[in-house]
C-alpha cells in the first residue's frame, strides 16, 4: 500500500467516524494498520475512535502505539490524557496532560525562532 493510498483511507476513516459510523472508521483504520503497522496517523486515529466507542483500554492501547512511533506529538499526549481520565487513573492522565502543554511550548518556541531567522 502506497503512502498515498494510506493517507486516502486516513481520510476515508476520519469521515466515517464524523458521520458516527465509528465501526467502519474502525475497520478502515486497522486495514491500514494491517498493510502498515508502524503508521502513526492510523494509531492516532484509531485510539480516538476508539475513545469515542468508549472502548477505553483499546484506545489506551492504540495510543501509546501512537506514540512509540511519535514521542513528541501533543495530540497523542493530549489523547492519553483524555483516555487515562475516563479510566478513571487522574495521576497519568495529569502526566499526559502535563507533557502535552510542555509539548506544546516546545513547539511555539521552535516556530518563534523560526520566525525570527
Amino acid at each position: 500500500m502506497t503512502e498515498e493510498e494510506k493517507n486516502h483511507l486516513v481520510e476515508e476513516a476520519t469521515f466515517s467516524f464524523t458521520i458516527g459510523e465509528n465501526d467502519e472508521a474502525e475497520k478502515t483504520l486497522r486495514e491500514v494498520l494491517a498493510a502498515d503497522n508502524d503508521y502513526f496517523p492510523a494509531w492516532h486515529s484509531l485510539a480516538e475512535v476508539l475513545f469515542s466507542s468508549r472502548r477505553f483500554e483499546e484506545a489506551r492501547k492504540a495510543g501509546l502505539e501512537a506514540l512509540r512511533l511519535e514521542p513528541e506529538d501533543v495530540h497523542v499526549f493530549t489523547s492519553l490524557s483524555r483516555i487515562h481520565m475516563e479510566l478513571g487513573d487522574k495521576e497519568t492522565a495529569e502526566k499526559y496532560g502535563a507533557q502535552a502543554r510542555m509539548q506544546g511550548w516546545k513547539n511555539e518556541l521552535s516556530e518563534d525562532s523560526k520566525q525570527e531567522d
